[in-house]
């Protein structure tokens, strides 16, 4: 008789990814908030930014990533590690961002997001994607992080939840953006809606202070002239 399956032991990074997650799902009481974020407008920046440097092929998620930042400073009380029994809240902003490789998942991180512009996050975002397919990522790229993020939009995904990344306690799931029909002041009109899902641990963040996060990180993309703000990419008119 014919085997019905084939057998595929755990590669190593697969073997790390699950104790990772198993004891995340196991010692995290994770909770989530979600928003729906109005995209028309970060649209047209990139568009604009793109058309102004082709050669940085900004994406959304490079946009993201700045906007998290941003809103990260603002509320720092996001922006933490929980080790032990003890809270480490950071000024500044160190971005994981969850990266498929062969067999698994990379975690490389965006240091001091908050002080860099979106062309400088998109060339560091392409090159550790790089480093990472190729298995070059030492552990300084990947270890730390205050806060991450990861990204299903390219795959058409309508909404998903992110397992918290330990000790980081927040994690932002991105959607794709997808155009919906609104009603605007009486008007109905259709725009481009991103799903975003923040799974957070509740053992050091509440409700409110979630809440609170996604509010700003939304005005950061239905106003992202904030993103490029006292950089020289572009001049907001």
């Amino acid at each position: 008789m014919s085997e019905i399956y084939k057998a595929i032991p755990l590669s190593p990074l697969r073997k790390i990814i699950a104790e990772r997650m198993t004891e995340a799902k196991q010692t995290i009481p994770h909770y989530r908030v979600a928003m729906d974020i109005e995209m028309d407008a970060l649209l047209a920046l990139r568009k604009k930014l793109n058309n102004t440097n082709p050669a940085a092929k900004v994406t959304v998620n490079d946009c993201i990533i700045k906007a998290c930042a941003n809103a990260l400073m603002e509320l720092p009380a996001i922006n933490i590690q929980l080790i032990d029994e003890t809270i480490h809240q950071y000024q500044q902003a160190d971005i994981s961002v969850i990266t498929a490789v062969e067999g698994g998942l990379s975690t490389p991180v965006i240091r001091h997001a908050d002080c860099k512009s979106l062309f400088d996050i998109a060339c560091e975002v392409k090159s550790l994607a790089s480093r990472a397919a190729g298995g070059q990522l030492n552990i300084k790229d990947i270890m730390g992080g205050s806060f991450s993020i990861s990204n299903l939009g390219m795959f058409g995904v309508d909404q998903f939840d992110a397992i918290i990344n330990p000790p980081q306690c927040a994690i932002l799931a991105v959607s794709a953006a997808k155009p919906q029909v609104v009603n605007k002041l009486g008007e109905i009109s259709t725009v481009m809606m991103m799903r975003v899902t923040l799974s957070v641990d509740h053992r050091a963040i509440d409700g409110a202070v979630a809440a609170r996060f996604l509010t700003i990180l939304r005005e950061q993309i239905i106003k992202p002239g904030s993103l490029v703000c006292g950089d020289n990419e572009l001049a907001i008119g």
